[in-house]
């Protein structure tokens, strides 16, 4: 059985002592551990670690800590997705998490402001980094991904990684055809990480919104045939560029 794992914000090695927070203190409480059990850690950059719980209060927990590793990242995939409904964003940072997403970076596109309520500014960001933290803990993961306050089309394609970069758009070569083209180097170039995701806003782009990402080097692909909802697309787009990237870590 998996030990019960908490996402800390302090850095730690081993041997240390650890202190949790509130919430982390209630999920103990919740699950009936007591004093003596053993719990697992994660800082949430890539270190991975146990050790014993040795206090329990209502506002904190303590964990003195025995083992801890560095676990290597993942190849890394950068999310360019819209500021949009708020309880959708908050579904895909769970999922984001999940499938290990290097970075978070909230888009304002023009039809981002018609939304409502939308996700967006520095109090949905610490929900969405919960949401994360939990996400994190579930799914045996060691990286959190890095939160980026929200941006305009501007600032966001300017601040994006050198590397491979994707926008979804329905009407183009699919996704997977054009992954499996760079991987192949028929495209004449190889496909190495880091890969940026651009996902629009439901209802399109607007003018130049679009143009501005394929002239910075966004090359268009597609999800099949049908309009999906931006957490959709991403979640799959996302989960397609993965798989292939795990395709291609694997050895000859």
């Amino acid at each position: 059985m998996s030990l019960p794992t908490f996402v800390t914000d302090e850095p730690f090695g081993a041997p240390s002592t650890v202190t949790l927070g509130e919430e982390s203190a209630h999920h103990m409480r919740v699950r009936r551990l007591e004093t003596g059990a053993r719990v697992g850690l994660l800082d949430g950059a890539g270190v991975r670690g146990e050790g014993v719980l040795t206090q329990l209060a209502k506002r904190h927990a303590t964990v003195s800590v025995d083992a801890a590793t560095l676990v290597t990242p993942p190849a890394e995939i950068h999310l360019m997705l819209p500021v949009a409904d708020r309880d959708r964003m908050l579904w895909l940072a769970e999922k984001a998490t999940e499938l290990q997403v290097a970075s978070w970076r909230p888009v304002v596109y023009k039809r981002s402001r018609h939304v409502t309520p939308r996700g967006e500014g520095t109090t949905f960001q610490q929900k969405a980094r919960s949401r994360m933290v939990s996400a994190l803990e579930q799914s045996g993961g060691a990286w959190l991904p890095v939160m980026f306050p929200d941006a305009t089309v501007e600032h966001a394609i300017a601040a994006r990684p050198e590397g491979v970069a994707l926008v979804l758009e329905a009407g183009s070569p699919g996704v997977l055809e054009v992954v499996l083209d760079w991987m192949r180097g028929s495209d004449g170039a190889d496909m190495l990480p880091p890969v940026t995701l651009a996902v629009g806003p439901e209802g399109g782009y607007e003018e130049g919104e679009l143009a501005a990402l394929t002239e910075a080097g966004f090359r268009r692909v597609a999800l099949g045939g049908s309009i999906l909802r931006f957490e959709t697309a991403a979640l799959a787009g996302v989960a397609a560029v993965r798989a292939a990237l795990m395709t291609r870590e694997q050895p000859a």
